[in-house]
């Protein structure tokens, strides 16, 4: 009997293919940062319990929300992840970051990206914005959906 292995090292190369992520520190509810952010920058985030993240940590299960907004006329697709549930890290190495925005879909120029941050870094509860590399995540394969 032959055994198959899921190759996640390909499958998170692919899903971070043309994609850009920010930290954000906030410490607001999920849902309070992303009415915020709704607001401020005239998106339209929506919780998606279909993308909802689980991981399974000290024989308990933790839940990670993912809210979801869908750029209108163009292929980008915005996705806020939260970091933390209960006391667990969707990324333990990124502890003090609360929010993942991951913009995917479409290329994101330099300039648009920054200017999403500054955008972003100007509303008053946000204490921190922070580009993310490949290289500063270690548990990459916790945000493929």
């Amino acid at each position: 009997m032959s055994k198959f292995v899921l190759d996640t090292k390909t499958l998170s190369e692919d899903f971070f293919e043309d994609a850009r992520l920010l930290g954000i520190m906030a410490p607001l509810d999920d849902y309070k940062f992303c009415h915020l952010l709704n607001l401020n920058l005239g998106t339209d985030f929506r919780i998606n319990n279909e993308l909802e993240i689980q991981l399974i940590k000290k024989n308990r299960d933790y839940f990670f929300s993912i809210y979801e907004y869908c750029a209108p006329s163009i292929s980008l697709e915005y996705y806020i992840y939260n970091n933390h549930y209960d006391g667990e890290y969707l990324l333990p190495e990124l502890k003090h970051l609360d929010y993942l925005w991951l913009l995917k879909g479409d290329v994101v120029s330099n300039d648009s990206f920054h200017l999403l941050a500054e955008s972003v870094r100007a509303i008053d509860a946000v204490q921190l914005v922070v580009e993310l590399t490949n290289e500063k995540i270690k548990h990459k394969s916790h945000l493929v959906f």
